[in-house]
């Protein structure tokens, strides 16, 4: 097994007496220079170990058996535990780094005994970040001025540690020395060299049985696979392991049920997304399909960063989600339609908040790309991702307005209104197949409605009542037909107005303000104050002289700090859409 290869290669190593080299010396120097501290009172010290104390003896007892047995069981126990393990040495780090070490010493008695045991456990040492955890916590032990001999021994004892570990993963010349001599080997090239062979035979072995999959006799035993997969989970991270990663991700065996270490998908998915690793996006697509919550975490991963502090332009919005592989994927019906669900619940739960609608599109358009990217003939029907929308609505849609010439957008926009209006008029509200369901389908391709009101500002010809229609629709779905004709009506009449200020020799943005508020004798919903708003945004873009006026007319057309942040959308959009 690749565990026990390891412990082998692994192997520990006597501190007394051993000389560190250059290397080994000027790491221990960093280290130590690293050391800040200030005194904590006694008190608080008591309380904060008080939690540490007690599970140290846990600790302790796991770390002897592990330390004691070379089986496959104590691997495979110390591998199911170590990230629990690797944050208790955190809390513990968080506990020392501003205490005085004799004082932690007096208080945390365990700690030297603990910080041994861990030095001696090259599993540990090996997963993840817990090297450097460990390092942090013995700088924390050292006294930068000893004033007793036993200030100066525990010094002596934590700088031996640190030798250790700094020097772990080397080979003693005169225990291998004239063995690797034979190999054709320098000491130094040995252990990569044999990680290298063993990880390139396990990935043999593993894509042989995928390849020969008639032959039962080739392919590895379930047992043996989960055995494997459960060792790999420390170790994902490393980059010479990575091949025998993406081989067992890849690999279909012929077991009714996952034969893979669950935790196995979890480690791959956390180290994918903290960019601790790279994986082609075949590997990531099957990751994801294998494993249904490593997919919700990275959309959740995306939802956290449009959500931060920061607000992120639509093209950096899209570095992340190309940077998740997430369209690529998304070619996969499953993969995008768990994605797609993740997008409505995110827009229900935010009452349709602008910067998830904007994503939603930016992922669109991403998968979109990805798709025509794709091999003609292994393409799924572009029904399979929109299962419960017309077909040809949908594939009117997909086509983005920059795939066609501008001369033909008026035509597709006028089909897509009828296709939808006949979709929307007649089916009651909260039906499957309701107002709700063709909306969201729509707002998918959000561009259209963007040129819509851009046909309408720059048409000489009466607006048209597709057009007018289908704004209304987009921002306003909810609202009935009643409502939503007499949002058409009101936005018809800004239209007329705008045309006469176009046309005026002279312009003002308090003309534009007359236009934008609504008279107490016909109030306006919020569905037609937004969409009369993307005129008049539409019109400062378009209009000869609408530049020109436009910094004054933005204080009364962002009034308040969430409309500020729809027309700095808007605006992105438009940016990103050019």
């Amino acid at each position: 097994m690749l565990g026990k290869r390891l412990e082998k290669g692994r192997a520990d190593r006597v501190v007394a007496g051993v000389e560190p080299d250059p290397t080994c010396a000027q790491s221990l120097q960093c280290c130590q220079a690293a050391v800040e501290r200030r005194p904590i009172p006694l008190s608080d010290m008591a309380q904060g170990y008080g939690d540490l104390a007690s599970d140290c003896q846990f600790w302790l007892q796991k770390l002897s058996g592990w330390n004691q047995a070379c089986t496959l069981e104590t691997q495979q126990d110390t591998c199911l535990h170590l990230p629990r393990f690797q944050e208790f040495l955190r809390q513990i780090y968080e506990a020392l780094k501003e205490a005085d070490p004799t004082v932690i010493m007096e208080r945390f008695p365990t700690i030297r005994q603990l910080l041994a045991k861990t030095c001696q456990n090259p599993f540990i040492l090996a997963y993840d970040e817990s090297q450097k955890i460990v390092i942090w916590c013995l700088c924390c032990l050292i006294n930068k001025e000893p004033q007793s001999s036993a200030e100066t021994r525990l010094n002596s004892w934590v700088r031996g540690l640190l030798l250790h570990i700094l020097s772990a993963f080397r080979f003693d010349v005169k225990e291998v020395g004239p063995f690797t001599q034979c190999l054709g080997y320098e000491p130094v090239d040995y252990y990569p060299g044999l990680l290298k062979n063993m990880v390139a035979s396990l990935v043999s072995e593993l894509r042989e049985g995928h390849l020969n999959g008639w032959n039962t006799q080739r392919r590895m035993a379930p047992e043996r696979l989960m055995s494997l997969s459960r060792i790999c989970v420390p170790l994902v991270t490393l980059p010479d392991c990575q091949p025998l990663v993406e081989a067992l991700l890849t690999y279909h065996g012929q077991a009714p049920q996952e034969v893979l270490w669950p935790e196995l998908f979890d480690a791959i998915n956390e180290a994918f997304l903290l960019k601790k690793i790279s994986l082609p996006v075949a590997a990531v697509t099957i990751l994801w399909l294998q494993h249904l919550p490593s997919l919700e975490r990275a959309v959740l991963h995306l939802f956290e960063k449009l959500v931060s502090s920061e607000r992120h332009r639509l093209r950096e919005i899209e570095c992340f989600i190309k940077d998740l592989s997430l369209p690529q994927a998304a070619c996969h019906p499953a993969v995008f339609r768990i994605v797609d669900e993740m997008f409505r619940c995110a827009l229900l739960e935010t009452d349709g908040a602008p910067e998830v609608l904007a994503a939603l599109q930016v992922f669109t358009r991403c998968f979109l790309e990805a798709r025509d990217k794709e091999n003609k003939q292994l393409r799924f029907a572009f029904k399979a991702y929109f299962p419960h929308a017309p077909a040809s609505l949908a594939t009117v849609l997909s086509q983005l307005p920059e795939g066609l010439p501008q001369g033909r957008w008026f035509q597709r926009l006028q089909l897509i209104s009828q296709q939808l209006r006949e979709a929307v008029d007649g089916q009651p509200q909260g039906s499957h197949g309701g107002p709700l369901q063709s909306w969201f389908l729509l707002a998918h391709f959000g561009g259209w409605a963007d040129v819509a009101a851009e046909q309408l500002l720059r048409s000489d010809m009466d607006p048209p009542a597709a057009l007018l229609w289908l704004l209304a629709f987009y921002h306003g779905p909810q609202e009935g037909a009643q409502q939503r004709a007499r949002t058409m009506v009101q936005a018809e009449a800004v239209l007329r107005g705008l045309r006469e200020l176009s046309g005026s020799a002279r312009l003002s943005a308090r003309d534009l303000q007359a236009l934008g508020e609504s008279s107490p004798g016909d109030p306006r919903s919020p569905a037609c104050t937004q969409l009369i708003r993307q005129l008049l945004l539409n019109f400062l873009l378009w209009a000869p002289r609408g530049r020109t006026i436009a910094r004054e007319a933005m204080a009364f057309l962002a009034p308040t700090h969430d409309v500020t942040r729809e027309v700095i959308g808007f605006l992105d959009q438009t940016l990103y859409r050019w």
